[in-house]
């Protein structure tokens, strides 16, 4: 089996199958990344221009990186462009009413998802992505800096004060 790294070799000479393996390996761990870091908004479309940026910049890959670190890295430079055009706003109205009609139902699973999204969204946007990267995605300190772009202890240091301020927030007399 070969490797990303590898398979971006490929990629990069036009092989359409090394794409095809490399968008399968990523497609639920990408897609889940996306939806979390976007609040669910235009997923789909950061998914697919995710994949466009890799293949336009499949020629420059350094092949002494690791392939998954580059590919979030792209996927949360999009999320943040799609915040700074948007509102700021992490659900929309929609979105609220599904959830207040979830809630009269009784269904556990949408109050856990809106709190959950309630709650990244009282983080600044640094903590937010170290959560969603560190906590949520289960990426490690070391890739999740690179991902970043910041020191390693700044990953631990980000990801230290927005678990004090999730428990706050999140704990009986807290905001919620």
């Amino acid at each position: 089996m070969a490797t990303d790294e590898e398979l971006m070799h490929a990629v990069a000479t036009g092989d359409p199958e090394a794409l095809r393996e490399l968008c399968e390996r990523y497609e639920r761990p990408l897609h889940r990344f996306l939806h979390r870091a976007a609040y669910g908004r235009d997923t789909d479309d950061l998914y697919q221009e995710t994949w466009l940026r890799v293949v336009r910049a499949a020629r420059r890959f350094d092949p002494t990186r690791r392939f998954s670190t580059w590919l979030f890295q792209i996927a949360l430079n999009l999320a943040r462009d799609l915040h700074r055009r948007a509102e700021a706003v992490p659900l929309s109205p929609q979105a609220l009413d599904a959830a207040s009609a979830d809630r009269a139902t009784g269904n556990d699973a949408a109050d856990a998802a809106l709190d959950v999204r309630r709650l990244l969204g009282a983080l600044s946007e640094s903590q937010r992505e170290v959560v969603l990267l560190r906590v949520l995605q289960d990426v490690s300190e070391e890739d999740a800096a690179e991902i970043l772009g910041c020191p390693r202890g700044t990953v631990k240091s980000r990801l230290h004060h927005a678990l004090a301020r999730l428990a706050t927030l999140a704990r009986p007399g807290g905001v919620w």
